[in-house]
């Protein structure tokens, strides 16, 4: 690890990866985040990209902002998105970067891969795959993408250094980082910080 982390890794990650099962399974119970179409919209998606997604594609969002506010993908694009979840933002990249684009979902929760595998199927985006693996160790070459988004996803890990550093190396010289995160600008109690619950909740 690159520094004392503050959490158990493997606890932290277990409990993220229950919640987040519980959201590919169940994406209209009750979760203590917004997810789905009136999230999309709250956060400002555009809403006929969102609109021309089929309901199993958009259910089981839970970002917290949105990464294409920043800058609109290029066609022809390389994208990583970390922590893609049921797919949401990447069948949106996908749709941004065309049939010249590629984009690669990295994601650590099964039943979140199994939904969007089967929703890139039944909607036939070719140019996105889905790929099991961790934000601090991405199944990607180094230097493949142009870009690498991330919505919701590095706040739940430990160690956000390994985080940075992998999206470095999957990113081309010149490459661009753009994601939608949850930060916290006051200072916080180390016993707070050493409660794996307040991680996720």
């Amino acid at each position: 690890m690159s520094q004392d982390l503050l959490v158990d890794v493997a606890t932290l990650r277990s409990q993220v990866r229950e919640k987040y099962r519980d959201v590919a399974l169940d994406p209209h119970g009750t979760h203590h985040f917004h997810t789905g179409r009136p999230l999309a919209a709250r956060l400002g998606y555009e809403q006929a990209v969102v609109d021309g997604l089929p309901d199993h594609a958009v259910e089981s969002f839970a970002g917290v902002g949105n990464p294409f506010s920043l800058r609109r993908l290029q066609a022809g694009e390389r994208v990583v998105d970390v922590g893609s979840g049921a797919g949401f933002d990447s069948f949106i990249a996908a749709t941004q970067v065309g049939p010249t684009g590629r984009v690669v979902g990295i994601d650590m929760t099964a039943e979140m891969l199994t939904k969007s595998r089967a929703t890139a199927g039944d909607i036939g985006l070719g140019n996105v795959e889905f790929r099991e693996g961790l934000a601090e160790v991405m199944p990607v070459e180094d230097g493949w993408a142009d870009v690498v988004i991330s919505n919701g996803v590095i706040n739940l890990c430990a160690d956000k250094q390994a985080v940075f550093a992998e999206i470095l190396r999957v990113l081309r010289p010149g490459g661009v980082l753009q994601f939608a995160d949850i930060a916290n600008g006051r200072p916080v109690p180390i016993e707070a910080m050493r409660d794996v619950d307040l991680w996720t909740g």
